[in-house]
């Protein structure tokens, strides 16, 4: 018996061993399984001695609601229980450090190990550092980034050869929550995990007839020297030709930064770019891709023309205002036949103003003149019960800013949609996001006596700020909650909704976004009528105001508010949650948009969430858009298909060449402002292509073909399958070029992630 109980001790003593060593010689410890989870908070679940033994079993690659917690926002808190060998250090080659690799956290995260905090929000907690409840409203969203907490080998929060308990603390403000990833784990370092190298800070800057980039590459170690060459190799993903070939040596020293610039030709089509990172110390090569900016839309003309929406919609009595988009040389001079009465037309500035008193719809004949020539259009005006006629265009804070949003901030846009010729394309709506009021948390008051909310230090004159923006010609918008708080746990609406409505209405607001978040906690289930309630309250309140208000409903698609949300006023409604830029974000939401199709029509609009093109952040610290220009064209033209309301997200100050130019082709906008408010379909989906089809009030059709795939794909589009019995005549929306004309099939090459819009007649 005692033979036989050795001898299992053994075997279980080489198995470990044998994994243990293994583990080791792959230098890491996957973390992806083995994961308990409970919602609530207590930082006794940080202790490594706390019974988890009723906790539920979760998972780590999909956000929490994914794992049946629907709906559910807060603090929750993850555990795991891990054993670290010590031969993970003595096998490492670099013996310095452990990482704990958590992954992506959705929205902010304490990890703990062993009882003690090793990190938060993505930076290391020395040893002794207390925990408190600050970590869940940081200045800038963390949601995206890869959490990496690095520990030297002798720290002693790390029990060698025993067991440790790592538990993870985190706080959601809406939407997804929790641990997402999957990429979790233990493992030691390489020179690579202390190499940065930044290509993404900036974007590629356009000169003449060249296109430059600037890189920056950064060595982390306070021990280890980093030397290596590095290549870049730009090819052509339609013909597969080479463009730039060249290779640099990077010498960095401990803690050095070393910066580095290249430039080519401009690209005409579809290119990547792959940087390949050669380590003299015979590492791995580190391999990264990025893709170049291409221009595909003409100039515009120093002759005038006049663009955007063909019809716009105002109830009667209420303020009108409109300014007629045009581009062409300046100054211009606009003129316009058979105005409502009410009404007026300012010839320099082109903005129209007034109130139409009486119902019915005028077709207004515009004009527009400068010394180049002259250009004139029908456009229609409804004085009647709907707004919104055609999808909203124009930009909000929030994608940028985050809960940084300031006064000058907003300015600062809404004159970058005059200087910037924005505005001469349709582009009318400066929206502020959460972070104008007062948070919640702050002792001072957060309304006056007569229960007015007060606006924060941030803002001095949200009347004065609306005014300045309507002398522009644009519109003006704001955000609020039903809740009593906003997803920033800033003030709301919740018992106040008719002192809102009024300041709105006082302040010249022209467009509410309107977020369910903290309303969750209020309302007694997800049942239909308590969906409705908060939007049903706030748009009797606006009805109520002299001011048309564009009222959108912000509660990311839950009880199919497709359905209904023109039954509670709503003009717009988002159908998802909130968008990120990465192809696999834009991919989920956009090519999702089938069955709430028949329910998008003018003054009711299926929003899948605002644009993710140009320098974005959700705070103090904008990047460059990580989509690929092939994937920005993607993005632009799938929601100009959906019929979906356009708001630019971006910080416009920073606007490049590219990105101006992608927000600029009018042929694409008027596809997004076709009058007939049809929603596009999927009429073809395969694993690579999708084509989608979207009838036109002139009754020709827009088609989209997206290759959704990893590869260039050479394409033959059957022109029977989506509807085409006779032949066709095409034209390319991007380059604005007739192709010809076309009976039974239509081929195109389309890059990875791209699209080719066409119109057919």
């Amino acid at each position: 018996m005692k033979k036989t109980l050795l001898g299992l001790l053994l075997i279980f003593f080489l198995s470990v061993l044998k994994s243990q060593t293994d583990t080791a010689n792959d230098s890491s410890i996957k973390l992806e399984n083995g994961w308990k989870f409970v919602t609530g908070d207590n930082l006794n679940y940080s202790r490594p001695e706390f019974d988890d033994s009723k906790w539920k079993s979760i998972t780590v690659d999909k956000t929490w609601e994914k794992n049946g917690y629907v709906d559910y926002d807060g603090l929750a808190w993850y555990r795991i229980k891990v054993f670290i060998p010590s031969i993970l250090i003595k096998n490492a080659k670099l013996k310095d450090e452990v990482f704990f690799k958590m992954g992506k956290i959705d929205d902010e995260d304490q990890v703990f190990l062993n009882g003690q905090l090793i990190g938060e929000n993505g930076i290391n907690a020395p040893n002794g550092q207390k925990a408190d409840t600050d970590f869940g409203n940081p200045a800038t969203s963390k949601w995206s980034i890869e959490r990496r907490y690095s520990l030297s080998a002798g720290d002693p929060r790390i029990l060698w050869d025993k067991e440790n308990v790592i538990a993870v603390r985190v706080f959601d403000r809406g939407g997804g929550g929790g641990i997402y990833s999957g990429n979790l784990e233990i493992t030691t370092p390489r020179l690579q995990d202390y190499l940065v190298f930044d290509y993404n800070r900036e974007a590629f800057h356009f000169v003449a007839d060249s296109i430059r980039k600037n890189l920056w590459f950064v060595n982390q170690s306070q021990k280890h020297g980093i030397r290596g060459q590095l290549n870049i190799l730009v090819k052509n993903k339609i013909n597969d030709e080479t463009a730039l070939d060249r290779s640099f040596e990077i010498n960095l020293t401990q803690e050095q930064t070393q910066e580095l610039a290249y430039a080519m030709k401009r690209q005409t089509q579809s290119s990547y770019v792959q940087y390949t990172f050669k380590f003299f110390e015979d590492e791995t090569p580190l391999v990264v891709t990025e893709a170049t900016p291409y221009i595909l839309t003409p100039s515009a003309d120093e002759k005038p023309a006049l663009n955007g929406t063909k019809v716009y919609g105002q109830r009667p009595g209420r303020p009108f205002l409109f300014r007629i988009p045009a581009t062409g040389k300046r100054p211009l001079k606009f003129s316009s036949d058979n105005l409502p009465k009410g009404l007026t037309l300012d010839e320099n500035s082109g903005i129209i103003i007034g109130r139409g008193e009486q119902a019915g719809e005028y077709m207004v004949h515009l004009k527009a003149e400068n010394e180049k020539g002259n250009a004139e259009r029908n456009f229609k005006i409804v004085i009647g019960d709907k707004i919104a006629l055609t999808p909203p265009m124009g930009w909000n804070s929030w994608n940028c800013w985050g809960l940084n949003i300031a006064q000058d901030r907003v300015l600062a846009a809404a004159n970058a949609f005059i200087d910037k010729g924005l505005a001469d394309h349709g582009w009318n709506f400066i929206n502020i996001d959460d972070g104008w009021e007062i948070q919640s948390k702050q002792q001072q008051p957060k309304r006056d006596k007569d229960g007015n909310i007060i606006i924060n230090e941030k803002f001095s004159d949200m009347k004065k700020l609306g005014n300045e923006i309507h002398s522009l010609g644009l519109k003006f918008g704001i955000y609020s909650s039903p809740g009593e708080t906003t997803c920033g746990g800033y003030t709301a609406s919740y018992g106040f909704e008719k002192n809102d409505a009024q300041s709105y209405a006082n302040w010249g607001i022209d467009y509410l976004k309107y977020d369910w978040c903290s309303y969750a906690d209020i309302a007694k289930d997800n049942s239909l009528p308590e969906l409705m309630k908060p939007y049903q309250v706030m748009r009797k309140e606006l009805d109520n105001i002299d001011r048309d208000i564009v009222y959108s409903l912000c509660q990311y698609g839950m009880g199919n508010v497709w359905e209904w949300g023109d039954k509670v006023g709503g003009n717009l409604w988002r159908t998802t949650g909130d968008i990120t830029d990465t192809w696999e974000s834009l991919k989920k939401i956009g090519f999702d948009q089938v069955d709430d199709a028949p329910y998008s029509k003018p003054g009711h609009w299926n929003d899948p969430d605002m644009l993710i093109v140009g320098w974005l952040g959700w705070g103090d610290n904008p990047h460059p858009t990580r989509l690929t220009p092939d994937e920005q064209y993607t993005h632009i033209s799938l929601w100009s298909l959906l019929s979906a309301p356009l708001l630019i997200g971006c910080d416009l100050e920073k606007l490049d060449e590219f990105t101006l130019n992608l927000l600029t082709n009018d042929e694409v906008l008027d596809i997004d402002q076709d009058p007939l408010g049809y929603q596009a379909r999927r009429l073809v989906n395969t694993d690579s292509i999708q084509v989608w089809v979207k009838k036109l009030q002139d009754g020709h059709r827009a088609i989209g073909i997206f290759n959704l795939s990893d590869h260039t794909v050479n394409y033959d589009l059957n022109l029977g399958e989506i509807g085409f019995q006779s032949s066709v005549t095409l034209r390319n929306l991007w380059t604005q070029k007739d192709i010809g004309k076309f009976q039974k099939s239509y081929n195109s090459i389309i890059p990875s992630h791209g699209v080719e819009l066409l119109k057919a007649k």
